[in-house]
């Protein structure tokens, strides 16, 4: 029984050395060290810029009637000294597509983004447009709301059918 339990703490103290960490080698070269910079997050601002001046930033198209898309155009000025680049409009929703000039809207230029709602679901909604560009206010959120009416339900009447119940006298 000695023999056995030498056996095992012998065993045990070969496998603990075998597996035993090895000491780390110095890595030789440039180390990087933390440092008090700060880095900017936004780039400084160009008094320069384009921006934007909506004729509204909000549209209400009070009631509107169901499965029928509704668009609005959401007029704007180039008010800067640089034409204005619209690099994307996101809407909030799937409901809601826009179509935006692709080109450079030079300065006191005007020009439209426009939006289209599509009323399928009824009752009130409020969507949010966010258009990004290179415009002093890189983003610039417009929305539109309303309430949709529910489109009134067709009734049909079902065919009359012969009363198969019903005998007929010979």
């Amino acid at each position: 029984m000695k023999r056995i339990f030498a056996t095992i703490i012998s065993l045990a103290l070969v496998t603990s050395v075998s597996f035993a960490q090895k000491t780390a080698t110095p890595v030789t070269g440039t180390a990087i060290r933390p440092t008090n910079e700060t880095i900017p997050v936004n780039a400084p601002d160009n008094p320069n810029a384009g921006d934007f001046k909506f004729a509204e930033e909000t549209w209400d198209f009070t009631n509107i009637p169901q499965n029928k898309p509704i668009t609005h155009d959401f007029t704007f000025t180039n008010t800067g000294k640089e034409p204005i680049v619209i690099t994307n409009v996101q809407t909030s929703c799937g409901c809601t597509s826009p179509k935006w000039p692709k080109e450079p809207i030079l300065p006191g230029k005007s020009d439209v983004i426009q939006v289209t709602y599509n009323a399928a679901h009824a009752g009130s909604f409020n969507k949010s447009i966010t258009v990004t560009s290179n415009a002093k206010a890189p983003t610039k959120v417009l929305y539109i709301k309303g309430s949709v009416d529910a489109a009134p339900i067709e009734q049909t009447s079902p065919e009359q059918q012969p009363n198969m119940m019903q005998t007929t006298p010979k």
